[in-house]
């Protein structure tokens, strides 16, 4: 079970999160909070959560400073940035605070799980649309260094069907439909050549794809 503490300073919106979360069996939202001050008083408190949950804009404490904050804290707990705020330059300081996670407020629910699951087995994630942009950005800029030195790898026919539908911007669930096969399964496919390719994420997957020439 992943146990979950939001922290949302809106009502409307922590409630559809939290109603969303509850629907999955191995998420537990155990704790809710409007602020980072109060996170860090559940978790000095001796609550212990394995994902935070947290918008980057809220009153007293917002999720910048939160993720500085939990550095002094003996919590494992790994902070996910769930925010409105797509400037670059923000999600380069909060993966520099501690963040583990950057998604935009309109990702899907198919996304924010995967996102989720994802950083519980010790991932990193920005969304897809982040990851995209960031993408693009990279394929314009000159190369900066020889990549001779990166190792080939071999995917099968599948990984590299997963792999160009994920650098089109293709959430899990739509990949999993256009291929018809199932979300847990492309998944998978992502997992294993995040693994064979020694990458950290979905946007160091694509950026190395691009370099080997597997995709363009």
């Amino acid at each position: 079970m992943i146990r979950i503490i939001l922290a949302e300073d809106h009502n409307i919106v922590r409630d559809g999160i939290r109603n969303l979360l509850e629907k999955e069996p191995n998420l537990e939202v155990v704790a809710e909070a409007t602020n980072g001050a109060e996170v860090l008083r559940l978790i000095q408190g001796g609550l212990e959560a394995d994902i935070i949950l947290a918008d980057m804009n809220m009153p007293v404490m917002g999720g910048m400073e939160l993720a500085e904050k939990l550095k002094e804290t003996p919590s494992k707990a790994k902070l996910i940035m769930l925010t409105m705020i797509d400037h670059e330059k923000y999600v380069v300081k909060a993966f520099k605070a501690g963040v583990v996670g950057y998604l935009l407020k309109n990702v899907s629910a198919d996304e924010l799980i995967f996102a989720i699951n994802h950083i519980q087995i010790d991932g990193q994630y920005i969304c897809s649309e982040l990851a995209l942009r960031f993408m693009n950005r990279l394929a314009e800029m000159p190369a900066a260094s020889s990549t001779d030195d990166i190792p080939e790898v071999e995917f099968t026919k599948r990984e590299l069907e997963v792999l160009a539908l994920t650098a089109e911007g293709y959430t899990n669930q739509q990949i999993a439909d256009k291929l018809f096969t199932s979300k847990r399964t492309v998944e998978g496919h992502r997992q294993s050549m995040i693994n064979k390719t020694g990458t950290r994420n979905t946007i160091t997957l694509i950026k190395y794809a691009l370099r080997q020439g597997i995709i363009n």
